[in-house]
């Protein structure tokens, strides 16, 4: 199996203004495109060929040391940004099913949001901010570069499902928001599907709605 660049299901314009066409078309088509070069480049080294990309990162343990970074970092990068991709688009709302789970686990949306947007500002450098079920509870976590919490603590400092995902590596933002981190994570709120949210939740939790 080798890995492809996933079809994204809307057009590169369609979440403007909060996510630009010009970032939008780089950071899938380029950068995205560059972790799954890398990834299919060094995957043959293993005897992971025809595994999932879910399954690659559950199983970096099992990887040869010396291929292990590079294949953590890239199959990263490609998991993380092909979740992304599905959580984009301009106009939905949080249902009420959703919204009572986020009252009951964080206070309110607004408190659930300020948490998000604290802990997003506080990563250090690049990385991630997640939504996570862990032991049927949600939880705000971030990780550093391209980790992602499917690979355990011992390669994430996390664990749990991802519900929800926002990148904040520069790249995801800085020619539209610049130096301005904030005003993409609150430009964020605007361009979450939050159907796919509510689908992934049920998928996964054994909360009862």
């Amino acid at each position: 199996m080798f890995y492809k660049l996933p079809v994204l299901s809307y057009s590169y314009d369609s979440l403007e203004p909060f996510f630009d066409e010009e970032t939008m078309k780089l950071h899938h088509l380029k950068h995205h495109q560059t972790y799954v070069n890398n990834l299919n480049r060094y995957i043959k080294y293993t005897n992971f060929l025809n595994l999932s990309i879910e399954d690659v990162v559950k199983n970096l343990d099992r990887i040869d040391v010396k291929y292990r970074d590079i294949i953590k970092n890239n199959s990263g990068g490609h998991i993380n940004h092909s979740f992304f991709w599905k959580l984009l688009k301009v106009g939905t709302n949080i249902s009420e099913e959703l919204e009572k789970v986020i009252n009951n686990q964080f206070g309110s949306i607004d408190d659930f949001k300020q948490e998000f947007e604290d802990k997003a500002m506080s990563r250090f450098g690049s990385g991630w901010i997640w939504l996570l079920l862990q032991d049927n509870h949600l939880v705000i976590d971030s990780t550093a570069n391209q980790d992602n919490p499917l690979m355990g603590i011992r390669f994430s400092g996390t664990f749990g499902y991802p519900i929800l995902a926002l990148d904040l590596w520069e790249h995801s933002y800085y020619l539209k928001y610049r130096n301005k981190k904030l005003d993409y994570i609150n430009a964020f709120w605007e361009v979450i599907n939050w159907d796919v949210v509510l689908d992934l939740l049920k998928n996964i939790t054994y909360i009862r709605f």
